[in-house]
């Protein structure tokens, strides 16, 4: 028999590393090939890994809730034929990995000299100045906050990332060496006061002091009484909290409203939804014409589809709309319309409904979630007229579209202004005031309404 390595499948462009969730498969079950074995979770997307090869699963080599990078080997599988060299591969890679962590400790006893210090630094490997004004990703700075890594401690660790940036991978490893070195990375200052002092006593007390603080915020056990029920967060639900907060870290928002007439795309919709119902089996809904006029707004206005990075602004030339789902569980997932830009009416409204209908059984793709450049979160189909969305970081603006009510205007005609009852509907456009300014943000949500406004009731789809 022959075995064969399963490997970390990549999953995306960005995406260099998953979190194994859970196996379907046990050890010594049959696989089929192309049959899902595991489910593994990235920033993006929970998805099933399918078997290269069908066999028998021989071996498990990372167990639920490990981090795993990309070609890194997961399982091995037992097939058909001859066992050859492949059969001691897998060994070998299982007997080299506890190899690293058994190297760690035999030089923790090495460091009770004063060069103590300077051992660990090397573990921990930090950089000499600290790199301010670097970007971190959610889940980075997720792992900071639980680890207790304070802001000024996370710009001195190295990366290995695009420019320098701190991968889950890097700070991961800092985490381990920053443990098993005793902490002596923060501590790095110390041993220039500890001789004048009395060495032996003075680094265990500073160092459970430097760590109530940064454990302090989830130390304190508040009690509760028998009358509330504890949630705890689940792992998306935990996700989107993090980037929200995030993001109103990273962008001062500001937030600009339009009431726009929709009362043609109404009758539109109305005259046209039974005929498409029946000739696609999909509904039509209000959401592709609103894609279709931001599409529009965004080639006049081409400023807002951009991102920063750092001191640099980014100006992407695709056009890419993300669409914010709600899911049955509550949560919330924004899959996107690549090149929304090449598809007419009917081609964005067969998209969208893929997307909504495959993110709502958990069927959604990482390619799927990749790379939006500007965000739609439609807030009237839950019967909201307005709202202030947060933006979707790295992008730069987000749209909320509201309800649709029908309200009395004035209707200017060439015998005069008369009085007639209308459908309106509030468009409210938050953006990102470092590099958009409100002149930019509001004329934008105008142009985007005078697209609504001027829709051919005429047009067919």
């Amino acid at each position: 028999m022959a075995l064969v390595e399963m490997v970390m499948p990549k999953m995306g462009e960005s995406i260099m590393e998953g979190t194994v969730l859970k196996w379907l498969k046990q050890v010594g079950d049959t696989i089929e090939q192309d049959e899902s074995v595991l489910e593994v979770a990235t920033d993006k997307v929970d998805t099933e890994v399918p078997a290269i090869q069908g066999g028998v699963l021989k071996e498990i080599l990372v167990q639920e809730g490990q981090v795993v990078a990309v070609g890194a080997p997961i399982a091995v599988i037992s097939t058909g034929g001859d066992e050859g060299s492949s059969s001691t591969s897998a060994p070998a890679q299982a007997s080299e990995a506890p190899s690293a962590p058994a190297a760690q400790p035999t030089t923790q006893p090495a460091a009770h000299p004063a060069e103590a210090p300077q051992a660990s630094a090397q573990t921990t490997q930090r950089l000499e100045q600290p790199a301010s004004g670097r970007f971190y990703s959610p889940l980075v700075l997720n792992i900071a906050r639980e680890e207790g890594i304070s802001m000024q401690e996370l710009e001195y660790i190295p990366g290995t990332g695009k420019e320098g940036r701190v991968s889950k991978k890097d700070i991961l490893e800092y985490v381990a060496n920053r443990q098993s070195g005793a902490q002596t990375a923060p501590a790095q200052p110390q041993p220039a006061v500890q001789p004048q002092a009395q060495a032996p006593a003075q680094p265990s007390a500073p160092q459970p002091a430097a760590s109530a603080p940064a454990s302090a915020p989830s130390a304190p056990a508040q009690s509760y009484s028998g009358n509330v029920e504890i949630i705890e967060m689940d792992r998306m639900r935990k996700m989107i909290s993090q980037r929200m907060v995030d993001s109103k870290r990273i962008s001062p928002h500001v937030t600009s409203f339009v009431e726009a007439d929709v009362t043609n795309i109404v009758n539109w919709r109305n005259k046209n939804k039974d005929a498409y119902k029946k000739r696609e089996g999909e509904n039509l809904t209000f959401t592709p014409i609103f894609i279709e006029a931001i599409v529009k707004a965004i080639k006049d206005f081409p400023m807002i589809n951009v991102s920063v990075d750092g001191d640099k602004i980014i100006k992407k030339r695709d056009i890419n709309i993300g669409v914010a789902v709600a899911l049955p569980s509550g949560n919330l997932i924004v899959p996107v319309i690549h090149n929304a830009d090449q598809m007419n009416l009917n081609g964005l409204s067969k998209k969208l409904n893929d997307l909504a209908n495959r993110a709502r059984i958990n069927k959604l793709t990482p390619a799927d979630l990749s790379d939006p450049t500007y965000t739609i979160s439609n807030v009237g189909s839950f019967g909201n007229v307005m709202g202030t969305p947060i933006i979707m970081q790295p992008q730069v603006a987000i749209m909320a579209v509201g309800a649709i009510k029908k309200k009395p205007a004035v209707i200017e005609t060439p015998e005069g202004d008369l009085i007639g009852i209308r459908q309106f509907m509030f468009l409210s456009h938050s953006y990102d005031h470092r590099v958009v300014d409100g002149s930019l943000g509001g004329m934008f949500v105008r142009r985007v309404a005078d697209y609504l406004e001027a829709f051919d009731p005429n047009q067919s789809i």
